[in-house]
């Protein structure tokens, strides 16, 4: 992958640039799975972060869970998550979701160095997704919950390896220049 293609997928519509990883370990909780398939995505999840040579936790010491995925057949069934609007600071979230025929949507919260704190990931099954092969989809999740992605990605191999070269403990936690594509691709290679 070149500078470019890697500035491309962390800049957003507005011409900002974010990359940002998980800075402190990653306590995952999924919710609205069956067991079998609870399984295969927390397989993904570890087998993920074990690649990003990044730790996972059963707790975090400030929030609990900090990775957080809800799937949910429509986004009304949003509404049986007590306290859904204190988590996400928006009251409005599932009409939002509903009006935009949105099939996931994912939030993060950052911390003051800029690394990812918390991310929420929120899966309608009762779409174009409830035909995902469950391995593909739970490979897709950890990727988009891994870096501030500006863009959807697809699992691949220069992905992979670039969410590698991202979690370089020698890189800031979060970069909000452009410059940072280039220190990127320059690690992609030694991943």
């Amino acid at each position: 992958m070149t500078a470019d293609q890697i500035a491309a997928l962390f800049t957003r519509a507005d011409g900002t640039f974010l990359c940002a990883r998980w800075a402190r370990p990653v306590a995952p909780v999924i919710f609205g799975l069956a067991d079998e398939s609870l399984d295969i995505f927390r397989s993904a999840i570890r087998a993920g972060f074990a690649h990003a040579r990044h730790p996972l936790t059963d707790a975090d010491p400030d929030m609990g869970a900090n990775l957080m995925l809800f799937f949910v057949r429509d986004w009304p069934d949003l509404g049986d998550v007590p306290d859904l609007d204190r988590l996400t600071g928006m009251p409005d979230l599932v009409d939002r979701l509903s009006r935009a025929r949105a099939d996931q949507y994912r939030m993060f919260r950052f911390d003051t160095d800029g690394g990812i704190r918390a991310c929420m990931g929120f899966i309608r099954m009762g779409g174009p997704l409830a035909h995902s092969h469950p391995g593909h989809l739970a490979e897709t999740l950890f990727m988009r919950c891994a870096l501030t992605f500006a863009r959807d990605i697809v699992p691949a191999a220069d992905m992979a390896l670039l969410i590698r070269a991202a979690y370089d403990p020698v890189l800031p936690v979060a970069a909000s220049d452009r410059a940072h594509a280039l220190r990127l691709a320059a690690r992609i290679g030694e991943a």
